[in-house]
C-alpha cells in the first residue's frame, strides 16, 4: 500500500498509471486471484460447510446491509436509498487482507477456513445487492422478485457455467496425459493460467456471476490435482509453483492498487470536502458490520465468544470494496453522492485493516517459525552428510564442490566463499563425464544419509512431525534437482 501511495505522490509515475477501471480490475486481478484461492481449497470442505457458507453469503450479507443502512441513515441523516448503497458496498470481505493483518500470528484453523470460504463467495452477493440498491436510489423503486430471481440466476448459473467449463478442461487435460507421446507441459500450464480470464469474461457475457464461476472452476481443478498428482509429476509441481507465484503477485498488486487509489482520493480536491460526515459514516459502516458479524457467529453459528470475535475482526475489506464504489459511479451516482461514498468506504477499509492489526496481537498467539530445535536438526543432518562425503574417495575438486553444496543447505557459506566458488567455477573447465557422475552419486548418497537421520527423528513421538517434514521436503527437492536430466553442470 505504501508503494502505491508513493507512486500516486510522484506526478511522473502517477501519470503513467491509468485511471482505475473496476471492470478491468475484476477481470485481470480478482478473477485469477479467486480462481487460485479456489484451487487451494478442497472441494469436500466446501461441501461440508455448504449450509454455513450459504448462510454467511446470503443471510449475513443481507442482515448486514439492512442494519448498516438503517443505522447510517438514522445517525447521519443520509437518505435511506444512498445509505443502503453504501451498506451493500461494505459487505464483501477480502481473504488476502485478512491474512495480511494476521501475519505472524496463529489464526485458528476453523475461523481461518470460514473467513476464506466467505471471501470466495460474498463478492458476488455484494455486486448483486449493489445493483439492486442503486436501482432503488436512481429510480426510487426496487423489484424484490426480480432481485431474487437475478440473484439465483447469477449464483446458480455461475456455479453451473464454471463447473461445465472446468469439466471440459479437465477432460481435455486428462486425455492429453494419456496420449502416447510427450505432453506439452508449458502449453497445459498456460491453458490453466488463462482459464480464469476466459471463464470470467464468458460468464459475464451470458449474465451469470463470473466470480462464482471462477471460484467453482478453481475448486474442481483442486479435486483434479488431488487425484492426478502423480500422473505427470513434473507438470503438477511446476504448475503449483507458478500458481503460487501468480497468487503472490496478484495479492501484492491488490494492495498497490489500493494504496494508489487511496492517495489519489486524498489528493483530489473535488472529492475532499469540508463536511466531516464521511468520517462518521465510515465509522458506522465498520462498527455495525463488526457487531452484526459478531452476533451472527455467536447466535446463529453457535460459536464461542473468542471465535465470534475473531470472525468479526477477520472480515477485512480491501480493493474489491473500492472496485464496487467505482462500479456504483458507473451505475448512476451523482458526483456528490460518489464523493461521499468513496470517502466513507475508504474510512471503513482503513478501519477494517487497522483495528484487527492491533487487536489480533492481544487475541491470537504468535506463530513460531523455524524454532531453534529445527535449526539444530538441520545442522546435524548436514554434518552427518558431510562426514560421509569426507570419507569417500573422490577427486579433490569434486569433494570440495559437494561439501560446499551441502553446507549451502543451511546458508553456512559466507558471501566471500560464494564469490570464490563463483570465480573458480567460471574459470575452471567443466567437470568431465566421470566427475559429473561422481558428484551426482556423492550428492545422492548424502541426501540419503540426511533422510535416514530425519527418519530416526520421526520415530520419536514427541517430535513435531510438521517441522521435520518441511526439512524432508527440502532434501527431496535437492535430490530432484540433482536427478533432473535438464540440470547440466
Amino acid at each position: 500500500m505504501v508503494v502505491g501511495m508513493i507512486i500516486a505522490c510522484i506526478p511522473f509515475f502517477n501519470n503513467m498509471v491509468p485511471e482505475f477501471e473496476p471492470e478491468l480490475f475484476m477481470v485481470t486481478i480478482i478473477a485469477p486471484l479467486l480462481f487460485f484461492e479456489g484451487f487451494a481449497m478442497h472441494l469436500n470442505r466446501v461441501g461440508h460447510k455448504l449450509k454455513t457458507i450459504l448462510g454467511i453469503v446470503i443471510v449475513l450479507v443481507f442482515i448486514s446491509m439492512i442494519l448498516t443502512g438503517l443505522s447510517l441513515s438514522f445517525f447521519t441523516g443520509i437518505g435511506l436509498p444512498l445509505a443502503l448503497v453504501m451498506a451493500a458496498i461494505s459487505t464483501p470481505t477480502d481473504a488476502t487482507a485478512t491474512e495480511s493483518v494476521s501475519e505472524g500470528l496463529k489464526l485458528p484453523r476453523g475461523e481461518k477456513n470460514l473467513l476464506k470460504l466467505e471471501a470466495l463467495f460474498n463478492d458476488a452477493s455484494g455486486i448483486i445487492l449493489l445493483n439492486a440498491t442503486v436501482l432503488l436510489l436512481v429510480h426510487g423503486r426496487i423489484s424484490y422478485s426480480k432481485t431474487i430471481t437475478e440473484f439465483l440466476i447469477a449464483a446458480i448459473g455461475g456455479a453451473l457455467f464454471g463447473a461445465v467449463v472446468a469439466f471440459i478442461t479437465i477432460f481435455f487435460r486428462q486425455a492429453m496425459l494419456r496420449l502416447p507421446f510427450d505432453n506439452a507441459v508449458n502449453a497445459q500450464i498456460m491453458l490453466a493460467v488463462a482459464l480464469p480470464f476466459v471463464i470470467y469474461i464468458l460468464a459475464e457475457e451470458i449474465h451469470v456471476s463470473g466470480i462464482i464461476a471462477v471460484v467453482c472452476a478453481g475448486l474442481l481443478h483442486n479435486s483434479e490435482a488431488q487425484r492426478s498428482r502423480f500422473s505427470d509429476m513434473h507438470q503438477i509441481y511446476l504448475g503449483n509453483g507458478i500458481y503460487v507465484l501468480l497468487q503472490e503477485l496478484l495479492n501484492n498488486a491488490v494492495f498497490i492498487i489500493l494504496g494508489l487509489n487511496f492517495m489519489r482520493i486524498i489528493l483530489d480536491e473535488d472529492v475532499t470536502f469540508s463536511s466531516w460526515i464521511w468520517i462518521i459514516a465510515g465509522i458506522i459502516l465498520y462498527g455495525v458490520n463488526l457487531l452484526v458479524r459478531y452476533l451472527y457467529t455467536l447466535l446463529v453459528l453457535k460459536r464461542g465468544h473468542k471465535s465470534a470475535l475473531i470472525f468479526a475482526l477477520g472480515g477485512v475489506h480491501g480493493a474489491v470494496t473500492l472496485a464496487l464504489v467505482f462500479m456504483a459511479a458507473g451505475l448512476g451516482l451523482s458526483s456528490n453522492q460518489f464523493n461521499l461514498v468513496i470517502m466513507s468506504e475508504s474510512v471503513m477499509i482503513v478501519l477494517s485493516m487497522a483495528v484487527p492489526t492491533l487487536l489480533f496481537r492481544f487475541i491470537l498467539p504468535r506463530e513460531e517459525r523455524d524454532s531453534g530445535m529445527l535449526s539444530k536438526y538441520r545442522q546435524e543432518m548436514i554434518n552427518r552428510a558431510i562426514s560421509e562425503v569426507e570419507q569417500m574417495y573422490l577427486p579433490h575438486k569434486v569433494k570440495q564442490s559437494v561439501i560446499y553444496d551441502l553446507r549451502d543447505q543451511n546458508s553456512e557459506t559466507s558471501l566471500r566463499q560464494f564469490w570464490q566458488q563463483w570465480f573458480y567455477v567460471s574459470r575452471r573447465p567443466a567437470f568431465d563425464k566421470t566427475e559429473r557422475f561422481l558428484e551426482q552419486q556423492a550428492l545422492l548418497w548424502s541426501f540419503y544419509i540426511e533422510r535416514e537421520y530425519l527418519a530416526e527423528l520421526l520415530e520419536d513421538e514427541n517430535m513435531d512431525a510438521s517441522e521435520l517434514y518441511a526439512l524432508y521436503n527440502e532434501v527431496a527437492l535437492a535430490e530432484a534437482m540433482v536427478l533432473d536430466p535438464d540440470n547440466e553442470n
